[in-house]
């Protein structure tokens, strides 16, 4: 189902390494769209285990539209931070309201 959701542009699916494992990690998540291809996401909690992942290693890679792509997450400063969760909010609806407790990025797209 959410392979289906990232090929159909729903939601992204987020691969990372394990920030103490190395391991490959995968976690479908929402998104929105930014200037020059980037991704804006927002994690719901300072702990989420994908955002600390980019926090520690901010290369990753990213499934949507049925293509893998490599990206780098930016952290996102207080302004932009708040503009990309209320964006996620008004993309996802009410369940997205949590966001605002974890940190955000920006997902460039890497050559």
């Amino acid at each position: 189902m959410e392979a289906d959701l990232a090929a159909w542009g729903k939601v992204i699916r987020l691969e990372t390494v394990g920030r103490r494992t190395g391991a490959t990690r995968i976690a479908t998540i929402g998104f929105v769209e930014s200037e020059a291809g980037s991704l804006l996401v927002a994690a719901s909690a300072a702990t989420t285990g994908w955002a600390a992942n980019l926090r520690a290693q901010p290369a990753c890679t990213v499934e949507l539209d049925g293509r893998r792509r490599p990206f780098v997450a930016v952290d996102l400063d207080a302004d932009l931070r708040a503009s990309a969760i209320t964006k996620l909010i008004l993309k996802y609806g009410t369940p997205a309201e949590r966001l605002g407790a974890g940190p955000a990025f920006r997902l460039d797209p890497r050559p």
